[in-house]
């Protein structure tokens, strides 16, 4: 065996044999155990052991070593492997990139036509990895997290043998022909599941993988040879109608994926490497350390009716309770006497809603001293939109030569020059002459597997797609280097780190229901990092002094999205309100440098008692929520091992309405939190009385 690299936080190292094959694994594990660096599954060369798993392919089997290097860029320490097939004339490149102690690992694979012949591939992997936990299959555990409109991140937690039975190997002689997957569907890249999901041991070794993809991806990990393995990919022909013919000379690259770990501090470590790793891929920008305060005039407030009587007073209330930017959601440019949602695309402002022209809002904005922004859904074009006709047949998707139109609307295909441009000339209006700083950009219907251009698969259509739209974003910002960009689709079905590695912020649910929003908030930092989170905080005049306070406490660990008519509010409601704006605002900085954490594990849908925490190098902070008395008492004990034996101090930083208080018990590391009434949440700080 030839060493070729090696990660020596993550255990991994890849090797040659004496025959050229390559593969990944931990040191010492069993050659059989471990999987070729890629699989790929192309028509007329499928598996050598057929069913539902996507590894164990003939040409991962046949691929050979034929070089490696070693390069730094930039930031990144760099190896790349080369492989090829002596018989399709298929060569694969393998390219790992890490940081120097850092617990994660990012792939991308190449692959180009050498032959003579043209391919058809049907799958290609971009980290496949076997050998994990050898031995210890019936310990580990499966963590993945069912994704919905309203119910976003919700994480589900299995012993890894519920998923994938034990066949008894030893008297069949062979593996089973299933796996434990998860995979997208459609446009909406994280419309059923997110990209992100995990193995752990009983002795803290955690594992985590990434896929950063809105076009397509799957994973699926299962027993291989006694032994757990794991493959990510990006879309495929079974699952998302994926087939690239490579002629001679052509090549396709992979999406990216990435696996984080840690060796003993479980699921929380983890997530903190892949945070890390999430703040080091991303295109830098202002916004991600100055976390200005947003106010968006949507949720549970002006729904889609903006106008400016109803806008103005609005813009008072928010200014005054320390809101920097103020976005104007859905409904601005409404006209339509049959309404604007399948006639949206020109993206024109109302006369009849704007008297005297949208500008005079925006100017009321910057004359509070907030950015305005808008709300746009730049992808689609209402079936009665003029644009409809206008644009040529083949800036749409297509499938089959028909123009799929999905609840009222048509799909604009991006890498067509016509409809970029007529995109272009609507940012360059609103953002260039209108001076609007702030987008967001919501993304409603799930337009199926794709568009055929062509000869294309649909699938090969979605990522065509997906790839000039990520360009266009990148443009976008090229332009206006201070303009903001949210990533909404219809809240969290497309919050997938292709595109958060471009935008600055997330929305992570449409949920109205503010008892419904704590799961979602306190897991949103498993999808997006803290500071790309934004979760809505919406309180009401008709809310009691509890029910605001719940509302904004839980959006304070991440970003704000205020809503709600604070125009209508009380002087002693308001100034709970600013009081929340003000702590948040203390702390901010401290977020973008900090790393998560679950003192009760990650939340469940129903959970009465949900706890999230952060910290930095020197301090920590908790949001506890109550939601329900179904317990005996309004006392829960946080387990905080980290900082077992640390003389650290408790402090109530918000709400003071709460009467809340938090006791710490330094010997065995445990934070009790008392919550006296149910529907009540509150913020600690812990940290050393000598700071």
């Amino acid at each position: 065996m030839s060493l070729l690299w090696s990660h020596e936080v993550l255990g991994l190292h890849v090797i040659a044999d004496s025959t050229g094959a390559v593969r990944m694994g931990a040191p010492g594990e069993e050659w059989d155990r471990l999987l070729p660096l890629v699989e790929i599954t192309a028509t007329g060369h499928g598996r050598t052991w057929s069913g539902e798993r996507f590894i164990d392919t003939a040409i991962g089997e046949r691929l050979t070593y034929r070089g490696h290097r070693t390069v730094q860029d930039g930031i990144w320490q760099c190896a790349v492997v080369g492989l090829a097939d002596p018989e399709t004339g298929l060569a694969a490149e393998v390219s790992l990139r890490t940081r120097p102690g850092a617990g994660f690992l990012r792939a991308q694979v190449r692959v180009v036509n050498e032959g003579e012949s043209a391919l058809r591939l049907e799958s290609v992997s971009t980290l496949t990895l076997g050998g994990v936990a050898g031995g210890g299959l019936d310990t580990l555990t499966l963590h993945w997290a069912d994704n919905d409109w309203l119910s976003e991140c919700r994480w589900r937690t299995a012993p890894f043998r519920d998923q994938v039975v034990d066949l008894s190997r030893s008297a069949h002689g062979r593996d089973g022909r299933g796996c434990f997957e998860r995979f997208s569907q459609g446009s909406w890249s994280t419309g059923r599941h997110l990209a992100t999901a995990g193995l752990t041991d009983p002795a803290g070794r955690a594992w985590l993988w990434q896929i950063e993809s809105s076009a397509g991806w799957r994973h699926e990990t299962g027993e291989r040879e006694g032994a757990a393995y794991l493959a990510l990919f990006g879309p495929d022909d079974a699952h998302h109608q994926w087939r690239q013919v490579l002629a001679p000379g052509e090549e396709f690259t992979t999406v990216p994926a990435v696996l984080a770990g840690s060796a003993t501090d479980g699921l929380d470590a983890a997530f903190g490497e892949l945070t890390a790793y999430r703040r080091l891929i991303r295109r830098e920008h202002p916004d991600h350390s100055a976390l200005p305060v947003i106010y968006n005039d949507y949720m549970n407030t002006l729904m889609g009716d903006p106008t400016t009587d109803k806008l103005l007073p609005l813009i008072d209330a928010a200014s005054a309770a320390g809101t920097e930017v103020f976005v104007i959601d859905a409904g601005w440019y409404d006209d339509d006497a049959q309404g604007w949602w399948d006639a949206v695309g020109a993206w024109e402002a109302s006369d009849s809603r704007f008297p005297g022209g949208i500008q005079k809002v925006l100017e009321a904005i910057r004359a509070h001293g907030m950015t305005p922004g808008l709300w746009l859904e730049p992808e689609v074009v209402g079936v009665r939109s003029p644009l409809a006709r206008t644009l040529p047949p083949e800036a749409f998707f297509r499938r089959g030569g028909v123009r799929v139109t999905e609840h009222g609307r048509h799909h604009l295909d991006l890498r067509h020059p016509a409809a970029r441009a007529h995109l272009d000339r609507v940012v360059d209006r609103i953002v260039g002459e209108w001076g609007v700083g702030y987008l967001k950009l919501d993304y409603n219907i799930n337009a199926g597997p794709g568009t055929e251009n062509g000869d294309e698969s649909a699938g090969a259509g979605l990522l065509g797609h997906h790839r000039a739209h990520l360009d266009w974003l990148n443009s976008l910002l090229d332009r206006y280097p201070r303009l903001i960009l949210e990533n909404c689709g219809s809240g969290g079905l497309r919050m997938d780190y292709a595109q958060l590695a471009v935008v600055q912020l997330q929305s992570t649910s449409d949920q109205q229901d503010p008892l419904r929003y704590p799961p979602i908030a306190a897991a949103a930092a498993t999808a997006v990092t803290p500071e790309q989170a934004a979760v809505w905080a919406y309180p009401q005049p008709r809310f009691t002094q509890d029910e605001i306070a719940f509302t904004l406490t839980g959006a304070l660990p991440g970003r704000i999205h205020l809503s709600g008519f604070l125009d209508r509010m009380n002087p002693e409601q308001f100034d709970l309100v600013r009081a929340g704006i003000s702590v948040y605002k203390d702390l901010r900085s401290r977020i973008p440098d900090s790393l998560p954490f679950w003192p009760l594990g990650l939340p469940a849908w129903e959970d009465e008692w949900i706890a999230y925490g952060w910290h930095d190098d020197t301090d920590t902070w908790v949001v506890v929520w109550r939601r329900e008395a179904v317990t005996d008492g309004p006392t829960r004990t946080l387990p905080l091992a980290p900082l077992r034996g640390a003389d650290v101090r408790p402090t109530v930083l918000y709400p003071s309405t709460a009467d809340a208080t938090a006791t710490w018990d330094a010997p065995d590391g445990e934070l009790s939190v008392t919550l006296p009434r149910p529907g009540t949440a509150v913020l600690l700080r812990l940290s050393s009385p000598s700071r």
